[in-house]
Parts: structure tokens; sequence; C-alpha cells
């Protein structure tokens, strides 16, 4: 097992090596579970209070009772980095539906969650942030509930690894020919138009917390942004494309299905949504040349 430093299991910390969950644990038989994974820059917790709502939305959608206030929920990401000493990287937290000895579908009526969180270190803004990345297409077969951030991440799983056999780092998925989103990120486009697109809430998409973060940013800015569904098509014409996600940020997409987007080099309204995430982050920009 990887040495991740100090984990929270159940209420107490202990080294990575010593957390143990049963094999009765309903997040084990049934992926009865939600998780959220906040970014972490400067020792500061980035867009935490999304995350949170949004957990506590997925909680509620699976029939898992919220076993903490935010409040404890804040201390306890405050005491995972400080007992782990990060400054920068990501803090993943997952409630499962427990563990009580049986294998039933319908469970207990009271429900007695498993909470496990962690701590990695990571730098955010990464080589791929400045050069892009490449992306395949791939059709999305996942639940119909994709609004709800749980551990049912088989499809996007398996998404990942073909797309790395086939030299990419993700994929982008469609239903049906219409865009839904990347792997584990949300889609967006300027079209060929010029107007900068990305899908609307619905139940066929995650709400990104990153992506939430960045349309408030970018209506700031007075720059207009169209929520709507694209298909194939667009996204292949696209001048630009690019993902949201809170393990890469703002990551620039810069070749889809072996060909180029554009001339292939992240574009310029890539750019400038990431100086808005990065200065509200609190980065300092003068490191990043390429920006």
């Amino acid at each position: 097992m990887t040495d991740l430093g100090w984990v929270f299991l159940n209420d107490r910390f202990v080294q990575s090596e010593d957390a143990v969950i049963s094999p009765f644990d309903r997040g084990f038989l049934f992926a009865h579970a939600a998780y959220e994974v906040t970014a972490v820059f400067k020792g500061q917790l980035i867009d935490f209070d999304g995350h949170i709502e949004r957990l506590e939305k997925t909680l509620a959608g699976i029939s898992l009772p919220n076993p903490m206030s935010k409040d404890r929920w804040h201390a306890l990401h405050t005491e995972i980095l400080r007992q782990n000493e990060i400054e920068e990287g990501l803090i993943y937290l997952q409630v499962s539906g427990g563990a009580y000895g049986f294998r039933d579908f319908a469970g207990p009526k009271t429900i007695a969650p498993t909470v496990f969180m962690f701590a990695v270190e990571k730098p955010l803004i990464s080589d791929m942030a400045r050069d892009g990345a490449s992306a395949i297409t791939l059709p999305d077969t996942r639940w119909a509930r994709r609004d709800l951030k749980t551990t049912q991440l088989l499809s996007q799983a398996l998404a990942y690894r073909t797309a790395q056999d086939e030299g990419s780092f993700t994929a982008i998925m469609h239903e049906d020919g219409i865009i839904t989103e990347a792997a584990s990120a949300n889609v967006w486009i300027v079209n060929a138009d010029g107007h900068l697109v990305t899908r609307h809430l619905s139940p066929s998409i995650l709400p990104g917390i990153t992506r939430a973060s960045a349309v408030d940013m970018i209506l700031r800015q007075g720059v207009e942004i169209k929520e709507e569904a694209f298909n194939l098509e667009a996204l292949h014409d696209a001048q630009e494309v690019f993902t949201t996600s809170a393990g890469a940020l703002i990551a620039p997409i810069t070749k889809i299905d072996n060909l180029p987007v554009s001339d292939g080099l992240p574009g310029p309204v890539t750019r400038q949504v990431q100086k808005l995430y990065y200065t509200k982050m609190g980065a300092d920009l003068s490191r990043f040349d390429w920006l």
C-alpha cells in the first residue's frame, strides 16, 4: 500500500498502512458511496463551500445521512493538511453506507456511514496546464444520475484506460453524439462562431465545482457563456477546448481523436480563464511566463 501518511477513518486519524475498512462496507459491495475532491493551494482550501454543498446533495440523493456539520468537515480538512504538512495538493473525502456484517441490497433501516479522508501533495498548475493534453471521444455508458458524485466510476476508469492505451490523457464522452463531459471533468469549447460554450446542468452531467467557479468569474468579466448542449461535430470544429476540474483545474485540450484543435496550442480564451482562476487561488502569475 502506498504510504499516504495520516488518513482519517471513522472518527480518528491513523497511519495509512493501519487504515482498515470492512469488506462488508456498502461502498465496497454496492458502490453505495459519495465522494469529493478539494484542491489545496498555499494551505488554503479551494472552493470548499461548493464541495460540501454538493456532498450534501449527493448524500441526500443516495439515501445516506450526512455524518458531520459543515464546520466539522472544514476542521477535518484543515487538520489532515496540518498532520501531513501539505501546502498544495488534493484532499479526497468519501462517505459510504458502512458495514453491518451482511450483504443485503436494501441495507439496514438506520445507516451508520463510513468516513474516509486522505491528502496528497501535488502541483496544481502543471506542465499540462502549459502545454495542453490530448483526448479521445467515447460513448458515455454511465448511469442516469450523473449529477450525483458517487463512487460508481467504472465507466470513467475504463475511459481513462482506453485513452491511455491510445496514447491520450483523457476521454471526452458523448451520448447519441451529444457531448456530456470528460472522464472526470466538465468540457468547454470556443465554437466555430467564437462563442464560449459548456453543457447546461442536468442529471446528464456532474455540476462541477470548478465549473461553477469558472462560470462566475467569466460572467463577472462581462463575457457571455452559452450553457447548452453541443455535439461531436461542434467539438471537432472548435477553436478551443478545455476542461475544468478540481484535480487539473483549467486544462487545455489541444488534440482530439489524433487531430489538433485549431493550431494545436492552448488558445487565448483558455489562457484568460486560467489567469482568472489562478488569480483567485492566490497564485503568483509571474511564475508562469507561458500565461
